[in-house]
């Protein structure tokens, strides 16, 4: 993927810029030292690495304002950070920019149950906020498989959903508000702690933005109380097809589970080696869960039974206790790990119609006896969301380009059958020059208007999202 020349003008005034950022923020904030910089120079997305000119960990909004106010005066890019778990390269540093990294932002600042909303610094992570108030029965809804570390920084950056985004939606359907810190310092506050803001839609626009337009450093998020009962079936398939059409006819029938995951051979094998889950020796599993009283959850998972049936299972094994749900779930949630122990993998975010998912499914086989590379299958099969681990050797030359453009070709797939590019990792550099297979210019052109409303020297996250082709010449004209 490539990466924009640095500015060498940039590069040459980094002491200044440090000491002007020193000005602002306590000496532990500001990492400028070439061997401390090294945590910084990639995300998840480890295949490319970039060390900033600087990085810098405030604690406050104003803070923020005051950083962003000195890089808009220097013209120095700024790539913001959650916790540096993207899969997409989207807080990929540039050798002339500033990483701002929210990690010491995570207080709670407000709770209110009757309204059923938190406000939090948004460096907290996907999981804290849950415990924050689980306690008192409530939980926060979107669950990434990286919730454990995700901030909620990065899960508004990429609008991020995870197992149960199925029945409850992913974070652009819960979250309430945010402040906002635009890229010359100025604070703006975007909705709030109500059901929906007047005028025009900017939470939506903020809300998968990719720190395009801003950088969020408090958001107010939806909370629910937790459900009377939950319970998951894990069901075996004699194929990858065979368990696509079951996820396809159980939406279908007008169930509506609180999750449906999908795992095939290559990623249940190494979740045993890794998790011993106790799975079943089969081609692909689903892993459905249900919700709400024993009698609710009886009739539904009745008729999920009726469905997989259908499909001659190799085995059906509803949960019995607590214990049983725990160990069905550990292998399904040990996956992306349990892949890294076996090889270096790159993992794919792409959406497609349920109804398409045998299909697809078919078609990714075949590319990998094409490509000569492994593709191990694990995502949120309830809503199409596909997430294929691409397995190469990064040390061998040539693994990587070849594994690139496998990805690519299975991105297009998403496209061409009515799906897109992305579900929750966002586009970042990965899928950046793949944005015209799925937008005409004319919509491009759209978008990027919107970025010139909010950042008109197009300082903030550089090179992601959109292609180099139609953003180089913009920027050069904006730092004019």
């Amino acid at each position: 993927m490539q990466m924009p020349d640095p500015s060498a003008a940039i590069l040459s005034r980094k002491s200044s810029v440090v000491r002007r950022l020193q000005g602002v923020l306590d000496d532990d904030s500001v990492i400028h030292e070439e061997n401390e910089l090294r945590a910084y120079e990639c995300d998840a997305l480890t295949a490319y690495k970039c060390p900033p000119l600087a990085a810098v960990l405030p604690r406050t909004t104003e803070e923020v304002a005051a950083v962003l106010a000195i890089c808009h005066e220097e013209g120095v890019p700024v790539v913001p950070r959650g916790a540096g778990t993207s899969l997409a390269g989207g807080s990929l540093p540039s050798a002339d920019s500033v990483i701002l990294g929210v990690a010491r932002m995570n207080e709670v600042i407000e709770t209110s149950y009757d309204d059923r909303f938190i406000r939090v610094q948004t460096g907290r992570t996907n999981l804290s906020v849950t415990g924050a108030v689980e306690e008192d029965g409530f939980f926060y809804a979107p669950d990434p498989s990286s919730q454990l570390a995700c901030a909620i920084a990065g899960n508004i950056a990429m609008n991020s959903g995870g197992a149960h985004c199925l029945k409850y939606g992913v974070t652009t359907n819960n979250l309430l508000g945010v402040t906002l810190v635009q890229m010359d310092g100025t604070v703006v506050e975007i909705g709030g702690a109500h059901m929906d803001a007047g005028g025009l839609d900017l939470l939506g626009l903020v809300c998968g933005s990719e720190g395009q337009l801003g950088v969020v450093t408090e958001a107010t998020l939806r909370i629910l109380p937790k459900p009377e009962g939950a319970r998951p079936v894990l069901i075996g398939f004699s194929s990858n097809e065979v368990a696509g059409q079951c996820v396809s006819d159980i939406i279908k029938a007008g169930v509506l589970p609180v999750a449906i995951e999908f795992m095939d051979r290559p990623c249940i094998r190494a979740t045993e080696a890794f998790a011993g889950a106790g799975y079943p020796d089969c081609e692909a599993l689903l892993i459905v869960e249900v919700e709400g009283s024993d009698a609710e959850i009886d009739e539904q998972l009745g008729v999920i039974g009726q469905i997989a049936r259908g499909h001659d299972p190799v085995e059906i094994r509803e949960s019995q206790s607590a214990e049983e749900s725990a160990r069905i779930w550990l292998g399904r949630k040990s996956a992306f790990g349990a892949m890294g122990q076996i090889n270096d993998y790159m993992c794919l975010d792409g959406t497609i119609p349920v109804t398409e998912l045998p299909k697809v499914l078919g078609r990714i086989r075949e590319l990998s006896d094409q490509y000569g590379l492994d593709v191990a299958n694990v995502f949120h099969a309830g809503d199409g969301n596909m997430h294929p681990l691409i397995l190469f050797n990064a040390n061998e030359e040539g693994q990587l380009e070849k594994c690139e453009a496998m990805g690519a070709d299975i991105l297009r797939l998403c496209v061409e059958v009515g799906g897109c590019l992305t579900g929750e990792h966002g586009v970042g550099i990965e899928k950046r020059d793949l944005m015209e297979t799925q937008f005409a210019p004319d919509d491009l052109e759209a978008q990027m208007r919107v970025k010139d409303v909010f950042d008109p020297k197009w300082l903030l996250n550089p090179a992601k999202v959109f292609p180099l082709s139609v953003t180089e010449p913009r920027r050069a004209i904006a730092a004019e």
